[in-house]
């Protein structure tokens, strides 16, 4: 199978990882205005467990590293599996309840509030687990990407006071999605054997560890999605009739969403070996700052809004990034 060699290597796999956490929502963005989140994310879901399973039969499968997938698969243990497993349930979770953030309060505010948090839980967890990095320059970054969260969240609140909306809804989401993402990462993490070149009986390689996970992405989308469709967060309940009735269009963008979000995901894994999975995953969901900007340049979320609040996303930005580069330079 295919491993990333070099800590250079495995900084340019965090930063594709960042790339597309940040843009996949743009999908959601582009399909139809009609097309409800609840339809949409069917086929996001899809789309992850289409892209890991193409992964897995070829970059996983080939060359003299590891084992091969297939192989792989077959002798993973019982708990392993089940701990991978796990990890696809709680990102279901969180994910579902962000893409309803992002749907009620838009990218630029969603992903910042909600990544912000999920980030921070996250580098503390798996740094707790596999300490690799510097401590003071880790947990400094972090402090910082916390105080462009708390930022975020004001230039929000300051938009919603001048437009007489109410952000509570939109905030809530996000902050109980960014604290369940903050704990999925360390169970596929755990799964692996912690040496990619090194296979260990009953550890999982990270191609399989990825299969695993978006297949609990799959199975448990069968019970919080549909229960979501009966009581959404907005708008009537759905009926599954409604999904059939969706253009091509929008199932193609649902499973580009999930494919692209799937390509962060497997490279953020793989990237681990060499950088140690708090700074992989810490880097990785830099991808704030791509969906900040996307929300913000692209899709005028923040149009309208009082004159003080362009100033304090800027601030947020510069502060999001030097939290980032502090996390790279920790290892």
């Amino acid at each position: 199978m295919f491993v990333i060699d070099s800590y250079l290597i495995a900084v340019l796999f965090c930063i594709i990882t960042m790339l597309a956490w940040g843009s996949w929502a743009n999908t959601q963005k582009l399909a139809s205005k009609s097309w409800r989140f609840e339809l949409f994310y069917w086929d996001y879901v899809f789309g992850i467990v289409l892209f890991s399973l193409f992964l897995a039969i070829t970059a996983g499968s080939v060359g003299i590293e590891g084992r091969p997938f297939f192989e792989d698969l077959s002798q993973g243990s019982w708990s392993n599996l089940g701990s991978a497993f796990l990890g696809g349930v709680l990102f279901n979770l969180a994910n579902i309840l962000l893409v309803a953030a992002i749907t009620i309060a838009g990218m630029s505010v969603a992903f910042p509030v909600g990544i912000g948090l999920a980030l921070v839980i996250g580098v503390v967890v798996n740094y707790i687990d596999i300490p690799v990095g510097n401590a003071s320059m880790l947990f400094g970054g972090v402090a910082l990407i916390v105080v462009a969260m708390l930022l975020n969240a004001t230039a929000y609140k300051k938009l919603s006071a001048s437009q007489n909306k109410v952000p509570t809804k939109g905030l809530i989401l996000a902050i109980v999605a960014g604290f369940l993402m903050g704990f999925f990462y360390k169970y596929v993490a755990n799964s692996m054997f912690p040496d990619f070149t090194q296979p260990i009986s009953g550890k999982l390689s990270p191609y399989t560890a990825v299969v695993v996970f978006s297949i609990g992405i799959l199975l448990s989308n069968l019970i919080f999605n549909t229960f979501l469709m009966r009581r959404p967060f907005e708008g009537e309940a759905l009926s599954f009739s409604s999904y059939f009735k969706g253009s091509s269009k929008d199932h193609l963008m649902g499973v580009l969403g999930g494919a692209i979000w799937c390509v962060g995901m497997s490279f953020s894994i793989l990237a681990s070996d060499k950088a140690g999975p708090a700074i992989s995953y810490g880097l990785g969901q830099g991808a704030t700052v791509v969906a900040a900007l996307w929300g913000i340049f692209v899709w005028k979320e923040f149009k309208g809004a009082p004159k003080e609040v362009p100033r304090i996303l800027n601030i947020m930005l510069v502060i999001y990034v030097i939290g980032l580069s502090l996390i790279v330079l920790a290892r």
